[in-house]
């Protein structure tokens, strides 16, 4: 069963890598955190490289780009008007592939296009 995952500040990352030199396992730090071994010793690799700039909590630049359309919040009328743009090339993109949304959330399915007139 997979963990959940929990973020931790990098104040909490750095005690726990500090802690860790100090001698005290990882196995214990993990538990009373509430985080996997595999993330510890990538902030310890990434500590090790970067100090405590490598804790922090970096998203690439082309997931950026598409991260949450629908949750990003558009800065300025511009970056407004650049989100309205990319949904409806989605949109553009589902028609042409023959498939519509229908319903929001949980609810929502794809219905095809195909056996519809269009006209």
């Amino acid at each position: 069963m997979r963990k959940k995952q929990t973020i931790l500040s990098v104040k909490t990352k750095e005690k726990i890598i500090k802690r860790y030199l100090n001698g005290e396992s990882p196995m214990k730090l993990s538990k009373e955190y509430d985080f996997t071994r595999q993330h510890f010793y990538v902030w310890l690799k990434r500590y090790q490289e970067n100090g405590i700039d490598g804790l922090k909590y970096h998203v690439k630049e082309e997931n950026k780009k598409n991260m949450g359309i629908n949750l990003r919040k558009p800065k300025n009328k511009i970056e407004e008007l650049e989100l309205e743009l990319l949904k409806k090339d989605i949109e553009i993109a589902r028609l042409k592939k023959g498939y519509m949304v229908k319903g929001v959330g949980a609810e929502k399915e794809f219905v095809t296009t195909f056996e519809k007139n269009m006209k």
